[in-house]
């Protein structure tokens, strides 16, 4: 490859105050630094599913490798060779530890910090620095955005939103400091522009002409091609047909809101369907990930005891409610539809990891995406054996296609602390941690 082709990796097309990053490129690598570079990228995402599931349901039975996998999580079938799905994991200091009730808050806002919050009816909070702001803190030079924080539902951080909880904690898994929890956005117009946009001025002129993005560095585009070979070419094409057909798509649902009546007028760019909302979501933190925007994400599916109903798969009942199911056939099977959904949800996103090519593997195989609830049974409260599941190889530094059964409860922590080795951002300890989870390794 002659020195004209050769890219920096962080090469950037420009125009009209628009900035669109690109995806790694054969031509971004240059044979000495080829293999340094794909050590570096590797991606972590946390996604939080509330309200806990059936376990029966979740778990397999067999441990170890050629396990069949769990009703809940058959939708995942085609890629059971990605992932571990890891039984035993634990956050202790999710437990009421002598305050009382609000497990739901407490599942949230230890989920990815391994601390205890602090109850005081709602007013002051502490908590502790989450996995991903960890993170984020350690290799925040390297990627253009620090952090990406996603959800569905709206929260607040002032109030009582779980027997004397603050709201802050049944609305965020992001923790930037003890006291400081880190907003999720949950408009996807919003994080796409916060990807793409450049400044509003040029946001508003973009969308008073419906220019896509792309139409705005067309120019750079175009020269850029001229550099490539044949295979950056396809990928770049490639990428930029994702790119447009989710401009598409949040156009859709702008238009939508503004047709819509004033008194159920859709807020501007949320889909009001439920899955194209989630699809959408992860859609744009595999854009954010395909084009090292960042290395680091959180989403969450829903608020800690949101009592949202999941009318899509039939389910008219609030989840919440039905998650205190006593073991009702009736309701469990209902928690079983849900938890089948979100399953599914969570499947289109592997599926789309799988399918971006990143040097010689999928960005899936850079990538490690935990997915799962801080509640075990939402019935009984349990903040033991948690539904865990871990997909991607962590730059080929994971053994995958297992179901990793421990033998004793081990904190969720010591997960955490193998992840953040993986992404260069090495710490000695965080939250209740005891050490390593070097089961990961094979």
């Amino acid at each position: 490859m002659s020195r004209l082709k050769q890219l920096h990796r962080r090469t950037f097309l420009k125009g009209a105050g628009a900035t669109v990053a690109l995806p790694l490129l054969e031509s971004m690598l240059p044979a000495r630094a080829a293999e340094a570079e794909k050590k570096t990228a590797v991606r972590m995402a946390f996604v939080f599913f509330p309200n806990g599931c059936i376990k029966p349901a979740w778990t397999p039975e067999k441990a170890g490798e050629n396990y069949e996998l769990s009703e809940t999580l058959a939708p995942l079938k085609d890629f059971q060779s990605e992932f571990n799905v890891i039984s035993g994991l634990a956050q202790d200091n999710g437990r009421a530890k002598g305050d009382g009730a609000g497990d739901h808050a407490r599942c949230a806002a230890s989920y990815l910090t391994g601390a205890h919050p602090y109850k005081t009816d709602g007013e002051k909070i502490r908590n502790g620095i989450s996995v991903d702001q960890v993170g984020a803190q350690e290799i925040r030079h390297l990627t253009p955005l620090a952090s990406l924080e996603l959800g569905i539902e709206r929260g607040r951080n002032a109030g009582n939103c779980d027997s004397g909880y603050s709201c802050a904690y049944s609305s965020n898994v992001s923790w930037k400091t003890a006291t400081t929890p880190t907003a999720k956005e949950v408009n996807p117009k919003l994080v796409f522009e916060r990807l793409f946009g450049g400044r509003d001025g040029q946001n508003k002129k973009r969308e008073h002409y419906r220019k896509s993005i792309l139409d705005l560095v067309a120019g750079d585009a175009d020269r850029l091609r001229k550099r490539l070979g044949r295979n950056d070419r396809a990928k770049v094409d490639e990428y930029f047909t994702s790119v447009r057909e989710t401009e598409q798509r949040l156009a859709r649902f702008a238009e939508i809101g503004r047709q819509a009546p004033k008194e159920f007028a859709v807020p501007e760019g949320i889909p009001e369907d439920l899955s194209e909302h989630i699809r959408l979501m992860y859609d744009l933190m595999v854009l954010a990930f395909q084009t090292d925007s960042t290395r680091i994400s959180t989403f969450m599916l829903a608020n800690a005891g949101s009592n949202r109903a999941y009318t899509q798969v039939g389910v008219k009942e609030g989840h919440h409610s039905l998650s205190h199911h006593q073991n009702d056939d009736a309701k469990t099977s209902q928690i079983r539809k849900i938890d089948h959904f979100l399953a599914t949800q969570f499947a289109y996103f592997i599926e789309k990891l799988h399918s971006v090519k990143e040097g010689e593997g999928t960005l899936l195989d850079n990538s490690m995406i935990l997915y799962g609830s801080g509640l075990g049974d939402g019935n009984s409260h349990q903040h033991h054996d948690l539904p865990i599941l871990l997909a991607g190889r962590g730059g080929g530094t994971i053994k995958t296609g297992r179901h990793l059964k421990l033998e004793k409860e081990v904190p969720l922590t010591n997960l955490f602390l193998s992840m953040l080795d993986r992404v260069g951002a090495s710490v000695a300890s965080m939250g209740d941690s005891s050490g390593r989870l070097e089961i990961l390794n094979g």
